[in-house]
């Protein structure tokens, strides 16, 4: 459709049986909302957008009267799909405006004005996503439990088991998917009982971020049809590996030549790709927030150890060769940015990623020298370890407002809504009298 006029797509639709269209946006906390639109007034949806009451919607920072104070959500032309779950509905990504306005608030902006500066420079940014995800049921009562009950043995990596169990979802995963443009590379059963992973191909950032978005629109919507509810929570289970979201993130100059890779260089990585990776490191502590942006995400964040025998909780801001027990792991020529999770928002954290890495570019940054041992080993044997990660999202938050030269690169705007709405959860939180506090103090002085 990348050359059809605009009539033209919306006939095309039509022939496919297309009537709606489902016009998403993320809000800040990354998750997607939307409406559904008449396909037939499309070239309004593309030109002033679907319009949405801006101060109810996470994060947007709009008033609540004036021109202002609507949020509207332009519908990116190339993104239209029909959708294989909802019958006569085709999905698009939308833009954040305001008053005609980009809005300095909306996450999407915010990548692309992230990926400007990369183009500026005749460079693209690759990055494949690896979603990690728990299948979870939750009964009348509202407990919640692995969908699967038969999902329990103490080391479940790789249980062909389980994906027997559970192949009716997989396989409406692999055909919804396909029909959606992914291109599918393999599924398998992770580390943590009720825990999957599904990879697909590379994209450039702002389509990557689009597609997992999009991966997560379709996944929430075949689990729920199978009675099971897809969880983005990155540490549902106390005693197991939480869920992750890898970055592998590369970057390609204007003849296509791979601005990261050095043959010759130490661990395969050229000057700019040591300088990068600097930069990761260097603001590490403020990514945490944008990357790992949950109470929940520090429970992923430990060095505590697995029932499985097996963590790759990323803790450490170090990097190394092929080196898991890395915050930055390196391999082929690219980098592995092993910070966040699936709670993220993905523009967002991929935004603070590129900011950040082309800060360490810019102000060629040295990173420290690379490990080549098993942190998690040094940790158990109490030999000095590198600096580690905030241990909570209280510690992110501060980093992420001591940071001003990240915020100003990602934007002292969207910064202030997410600091304020990270801060609110915080504290939200810290209210909260838990099970564990109960069982521990009310009957022990």
């Amino acid at each position: 459709m990348a050359d059809m006029s605009l009539e033209e797509r919306i006939s095309a639709l039509q022939a496919q049986g297309i009537h709606s269209v489902l016009a998403q946006f993320c809000d800040m906390h990354g998750v997607a909302k939307g409406k559904l639109v008449p396909l037939d007034n499309l070239q309004e949806w593309v030109e002033q957008g679907a319009g949405f009451a801006g101060p109810s919607i996470w994060g947007t920072g709009l008033p609540r009267y004036g021109a202002s104070s609507e949020y509207y959500g332009r519908v990116q032309l190339e993104s239209l799909r029909p959708l294989p779950f909802m019958p006569g509905v085709a999905h698009a990504v939308c833009d954040g405006f305001a008053g005609g306005q980009p809005l300095n608030t909306c996450s999407r902006q915010v990548l692309k004005a992230a990926t400007d500066a990369l183009t500026r420079r005749g460079w693209t940014m690759w990055v494949g996503i690896e979603p990690e995800f728990f299948l979870l049921r939750q009964d009348a009562a509202g407990q919640w439990a692995l969908a699967d009950a038969h999902d329990t043995l103490d080391k479940p990596s790789y249980d062909l088991k389980a994906i027997h169990r559970n192949y009716a979802f997989l396989d409406d995963m692999r055909v919804a998917l396909g029909a959606l443009g992914f291109r599918l590379q393999q599924m398998d059963h992770e580390d943590a009982c009720g825990q999957y992973e599904i990879n697909y191909a590379h994209d450039d950032a702002l389509a990557a971020a689009d597609r997992y978005m999009l991966f997560k629109v379709t996944a929430h919507a075949i689990a729920q049809r199978h009675g099971q509810v897809f969880s983005s929570m990155p540490k549902p289970l106390a005693h197991a590996p939480g869920s992750g979201l890898h970055f592998h993130i590369s970057i390609t100059d204007a003849e296509g030549r791979a601005v990261f890779a050095d043959a010759a260089g130490s661990l395969g990585l050229s000057t700019a790709g040591h300088q990068f990776a600097a930069g990761l490191l260097h603001h590490a502590d403020a990514l945490a927030a944008l990357c790992a942006p949950t109470v929940n995400s520090y429970k992923r964040l430990a060095s505590s150890p697995s029932a499985s025998g097996t963590t790759w909780s990323p803790v450490w801001k170090a990097y190394g060769d092929n080196n898991r027990t890395c915050l930055l792991r390196t391999v082929a020529g690219r980098m592995e940015w092993r910070l966040p999770d699936p709670s993220c928002n993905i523009y967002a954290a991929l935004a603070g990623v590129v900011h950040a890495g082309l800060h360490g570019i810019d102000s060629a940054m040295v990173p420290p020298v690379p490990c080549n041992e098993d942190l998690y080993a040094r940790h158990t044997s109490g030999q000095p370890m590198p600096a580690r990660l905030p241990k909570d999202l209280d510690g992110a938050i501060d980093a992420l407002q001591a940071d001003s030269v990240l915020r100003a690169a990602v934007g002292e705007a969207f910064c202030a809504q997410w600091i304020g709405l990270k801060r609110a959860e915080w504290d939200n939180y810290a209210q909260h009298v838990s099970t564990w506090e109960m069982q521990r103090y009310a009957d022990a002085f």
